[in-house]
């Protein structure tokens, strides 16, 4: 079968780095990159270091509102679909460049595989929320990685077209964690200089709209982390750059090492090797859980309830105070909560698609 994938940015690389490789052992496929992360480290890099085949199509569109990105998306991606004709679409998570791909092959009456289907933060100001559901009721089969995304299926009654296989994410963080030495990890701060890997620290990814739109959100959350008994790697998103420049000037931050964004491999040593874990991204907050690690989210909702467990990971506001409230609670892991599957959902992945 001939089979076109559809990414855009940083965590829908790293599933395809495992699911690509399955599945041309047995199809055709054509990897098409929207652009939608478009800066070097945030994208190029990724596909050298995953080792993910270079994409046929790179449409290279990235910026503006969410509805012109979309918009734009889906008349590029429809082109391509009528040009390729292919059996089938596959697409990750919930970005615009899923829902833009959704769109375009449903109205052309190409069969849309989603992986990471039911995932639900039941908060209707999460843009994000509105490209999963919307995925969801528009695809033909329906993967999803946890046993909550199957629940949410069935409460929208498509479980007929639903099948749990795990989380892609995990295989990859299986199966590259062990690349990389402390060595290996190179950091440049924002000055364009290297910084030296402290021997503790703590991890700190911050991107999120809400978090980072106003000073006063960021500099809650830089003031906890420059409270903390260790230093803090925090590498920024090229769209938080200036703000972060601003605020590092007006508070000083003596104990927060500010560089430019990392790589996967550099980002998983990062994980494994941190003291506790902040952040605010959906993907980080599950390889925490995978290594681990305490994990402070910030944000108003749950993203993966299956790390809220036994104090593994916890919501907490934009407040120095609150986030290092929940720094403190200790973490009980249990060896057998395996709720992200056995690290082989890439090959249950292509099975499904095949059959």
């Amino acid at each position: 079968m001939k089979i076109i994938t559809v990414v855009g940015a940083r965590p829908q690389f790293i599933k395809a780095a495992v699911v690509s490789h399955k599945l041309r052992e047995e199809h055709e496929e054509i990897l098409v990159h929207t652009g939608q992360h478009y800066d070097y480290n945030m994208s190029e890099t990724f596909f050298e270091e995953l080792d993910i085949p270079k994409p046929d199509y790179n449409l290279g569109i990235s910026g503006g509102t969410h509805g012109q990105m979309t918009g734009k998306m889906l008349i590029a991606i429809e082109e391509l679909l009528l040009k390729e004709q292919p059996d089938w679409l596959l697409v990750y998570g919930d970005t615009n460049s899923t829902l833009a791909a959704a769109l375009a092959a449903a109205k052309l009456h190409i069969p849309i595989c989603h992986v990471e289907a039911g995932a639900r933060t039941h908060s209707k100001t999460n843009p994000e929320e509105m490209n999963r559901i919307c995925t969801d009721h528009l695809s033909s089969l329906l993967l999803a990685s946890t046993q909550s995304g199957m629940d949410s299926l069935k409460k929208e009654n498509l479980s007929d077209r639903g099948y749990l296989v795990g989380d892609p994410m995990y295989d990859a963080f299986c199966s590259y964690s062990d690349r990389f030495q402390a060595r290996d990890v190179i950091l440049i701060g924002l000055d364009g200089k290297a910084c030296t890997l402290p021997k503790d620290f703590y991890y700190l990814t911050c991107h999120r709209e809400e978090n980072t739109n106003d000073d006063q959100s960021l500099a809650e959350i830089l003031k906890a982390m420059d409270d903390l008994d260790a230093p803090t790697i925090y590498p920024v998103h090229p769209r938080n750059k200036e703000r972060v420049k601003r605020l590092q000037t007006r508070y000083g931050f003596e104990q927060i090492c500010f560089t430019e964004p990392v790589g996967y491999l550099e980002s998983i040593f990062l994980v494994n090797h941190a003291i506790k874990i902040v952040t605010d991204s959906g993907g980080l907050q599950r390889e925490a859980f995978f290594a681990k690690k305490k994990c402070v989210t910030i944000l108003d909702f749950v993203v993966w309830p299956e790390t809220m467990v036994d104090n593994r990971n916890h919501l907490a506001r934009p407040e120095k105070e609150d986030i290092l409230a929940k720094l403190q609670l200790e973490q009980f892991i249990r060896k057998d909560y395996q709720p992200f599957g056995d690290g082989n959902a890439a090959q249950k992945i292509v099975d499904l698609i095949s059959r």
